[in-house]
Formats: structure tokens, sequence, C-alpha cells
């Protein structure tokens, strides 16, 4: 078994992502899901990709845990179109960020959400319930609740975690998830 970090990494401190127009994204994280922006740090320097100086628009959505959703834009389209994946997944569902909520702060969002008329999923995973919903530029944002027994389940995934991916390596693809209430979304 590989050496484990003494301690882990204590948060996570961002997460990044490129956005076409800061201004339709701050309405869409602050105004629709009530995150707030909280840092807006405008620079340039010499970007070795273009061979030039970039100005760049780099803003910060806090978190509860002191982490941020952070978006950077640029004054410059060539280096924006070169952020941009050449051809998105078909399936794009899959790249997402997730955070936990309470349940009320759920239920909200949720509401927040449909006030909007944007699109939104919600989805019992049985090992958690979540809601989905998709920001102007295409990032999949997922916020979740646990259930009562979460401290059950994840020691039942803790005890066998390294078990269940040998077997699913091993081409043993039995469903391991008794608690879902219905099948894959």
């Amino acid at each position: 078994m590989a050496k484990l970090l003494s301690r882990p990494p204590e948060r996570l401190h961002h997460h990044a992502y490129v956005v076409k127009d800061q201004e339709k994204n701050r309405q869409f994280f602050e105004d629709v899901l009530g995150i707030p922006l909280t840092a807006t740090w405008c620079e340039k320097h010499f970007n070795a990709w273009v061979g030039r100086e970039v100005a760049f628009c780099h803003t910060f959505y806090s978190l509860g845990d002191g982490g941020a959703l952070a978006f950077f834009s640029f004054a410059d389209d060539e280096v924006y179109r070169k952020t941009q994946a050449e051809k998105p997944a078909e399936i794009p569902n899959f790249d997402h960020i997730s955070f936990k909520v309470d349940a009320a702060t759920f239920e909200e969002l949720v509401g927040r959400v449909e006030a909007a008329k944007l699109p939104v999923r919600v989805t019992d995973h049985g090992y958690c319930k979540s809601m989905y919903c998709t920001s102007p530029d295409g990032l999949i944002m997922e916020f979740t609740i646990d259930p009562p027994d979460a401290a059950r389940i994840d020691a039942i995934r803790r005890a066998d975690a390294h078990s269940e991916l040998a077997r699913w390596m091993a081409g043993d693809h039995q469903v391991n998830n008794d608690l879902r209430a219905h099948a894959a979304e």
C-alpha cells in the first residue's frame, strides 16, 4: 500500500473554472444560488502560451469552510478559446463539483433555481441526495445532503474501498449500492 500523507489536505482552497462573461457568472452564483462574491482580482502578466501580456479577471465566491469557487475570464479572446475543450464531452454530467449542504439549504437552493426558471435535477443516490444545476458556462454544480445514517454508510465503504476497487478492476461489475431506490440516472 502507498505511504499516505501524514496529514491530508485540510479543505478545498478553491476550484477554478474559466468563464466567458464574469457578470453573467456573478448573476448565476450570487443572484440565483446566493453564494457571495468576495474577491475580484484584476491582473496582467506575460502568458507564455500566447507569447504576450494578457489581462485577466479572477473572481472568488466564498464557501462556509473558507474555500471558494474561483473563475477566470480574459480580455483576450484567443486565450479564452485556448482554455476551452475542442470537443465537449457527449455526456457532460460526470464532470462536476459538489458541495455538502444541510436540508434547509438544499430546499432553498432547489427553490432558487426553480424560481430563476433554470433546469434542476434531484437524485437520491441512497448514500446522499443531490440537486444539480448548471452555470451559464457549463459548470455542473451539485449540492448534497447526507442521510441520517451517513456515518454507518461511510464506515462500510471505508472498510471495503480497496477490495471493491480491486473487484471492479478485475472485471466484476456487480452493483454494491443497495441503498439507491431506483436505477442509475
